[in-house]
């Protein structure tokens, strides 16, 4: 078992009573990495937010991403596989959903990655090496989403 810290500061900047208060906040990782966050200006009118800080959709969706690259960056290395670059333009839906509640229904992970070496792997091994990823991914198993592999070639 492992635990993950994660603090959140907040600070009244506004009239709180007429929900016209800032909702820029900080988020402070356990080793020290200080992320600045706000709402998201599609959930809350953007002059309450921070257009450079993270959203908790955003982080949500970035989450679901960066694990399943972390995840696919050792299952093609043990492969045998060298995999050189990633990119992933994740794209995540936020609706309502089966009880009514908004909810994020759905990421998309558009990873392209590029190979070296003289074994590159075929589009069978490639869709094999996204599933073995997406299996292990421990955020992907901890979502009740719907998440959706699309590599791009």
């Amino acid at each position: 078992m492992s635990t993950y810290r994660a603090s959140v500061d907040w600070k009244l900047a506004g009239d709180f009573a007429k929900h016209r208060y800032s909702r820029v906040h900080t988020i402070v990782f356990d080793e020290g990495l200080t992320v600045p966050g706000t709402s998201g200006p599609q959930i809350v009118n953007p002059r309450y937010g921070r257009p450079d800080a993270m959203d908790p959709e955003q982080a949500f969706v970035a989450a679901l991403a960066a694990c399943h690259m972390l995840w696919f960056l050792d299952v093609a290395a043990r492969a045998g596989f060298v995999a050189e670059s990633y990119r992933d333009a994740a794209e995540g839906v936020l609706e309502r959903g089966p009880e009514g509640k908004e909810m994020m229904t759905r990421v998309v992970l558009r990873p392209k990655v590029g190979f070296s070496g003289e074994r590159q792997p075929s589009a069978a091994e490639l869709a094999r090496l996204h599933h073995d990823a997406h299996e292990a991914c421990f955020i992907a198993n901890s979502v009740k989403s719907e998440v959706v592999i699309e590599p791009v070639s």
